[in-house]
């Protein structure tokens, strides 16, 4: 093996240690019987994962997140695929601008974008209400069903629909026959981006949050700023098993490759 070869490997090693590390200490830390939270751990338990369901505000700031986040997924699916389908096949210089600013949130920070919404909604009347939580959301989750959907259907050839359109396929039935299989990975990472960016999201939430709509990661910094117990390690332990449940559900669905490739 050659000295270039052999520090590469050596290079790709120590960057997944460092990024992989930290995660593994974690969630051995949520198993712990000891009252704190230290690394080697004394023993095993399960009893932090228990504490999470005792305690009221982490339900009930779960049950917020996760209806939020459907609903903002759902919300930037319904605003995002009919203008990702027409902004894809748009030739004219104003849609290039449009595609530009519904992207714009992910180009700036989530802090700026929460800090000017509270502003603004608050002047629009909504304050501090689930209503605001949602549409804020839904601007920060529409970039990536836009760009998903954006990039499959530009790789989709326009004489699919134009042939189901010339033997008499009506636009809907084109649309539900033709274009939605073949556009389904990109509809499906979008989602999937979504629901993860609004669930797990603290810097626009944290601007928005009151007794009746705080998310569960508003409640997770609070309860550090009082305590730090292994319940907050055996939380993030969950909200990682998520994530991989939802990746593993994806790529059963229609495999990571293909939203890959979407994306």
């Amino acid at each position: 093996m050659r000295l270039t070869d052999l520090l590469l490997w050596a290079f790709t090693l120590a960057f997944f240690t460092f990024m992989i590390l930290p995660i593994v200490v974690v969630v051995v830390i949520s198993f712990t019987e000891a009252g704190y939270a230290a690394f080697p751990i004394p023993g095993w338990s399960l009893k932090w994962f228990a504490r999470i369901f005792e305690y009221e505000p982490f339900m009930d700031s779960l049950r917020v997140s996760l209806l939020l986040a459907v609903t903002a997924t759902v919300a930037s699916c319904l605003l995002g695929i009919p203008a990702a389908l027409y902004l894809s096949r748009a030739r004219s210089g104003w849609a290039t601008a449009i595609t530009t600013f519904l992207l714009s949130p992910l180009s700036m920070p989530m802090i700026v974008i929460g800090f000017a919404s509270l502003f603004f909604l608050s002047w629009l009347g909504f304050g501090l209400s689930f209503t605001a939580l949602c549409i804020v959301h839904t601007v920060i989750c529409l970039p990536y069903v836009i760009r998903t959907v954006t990039a499959v259907y530009r790789s989709v050839p326009p004489a699919y629909e134009e042939a189901a359109l010339i033997l008499g396929a009506s636009r809907v039935t084109t649309f539900r026959e033709v274009t939605l299989p073949l556009i389904r990975p990109g509809i499906a990472a979008g989602c999937l981006f979504s629901f993860l960016t609004s669930f797990d999201n603290l810097p626009v939430s944290y601007f928005f949050g009151s007794a009746q709509t705080n998310t569960l990661p508003v409640v997770m910094l609070a309860y550090m700023e009082h305590q730090f117990d292994p319940s907050i390690a055996a939380l993030s332990t969950l909200q990682l098993g998520m994530a991989v449940i939802a990746l593993l559900v994806a790529d059963r669905l229609y495999g990571i490759e293909k939203m890959t490739v979407a994306t």
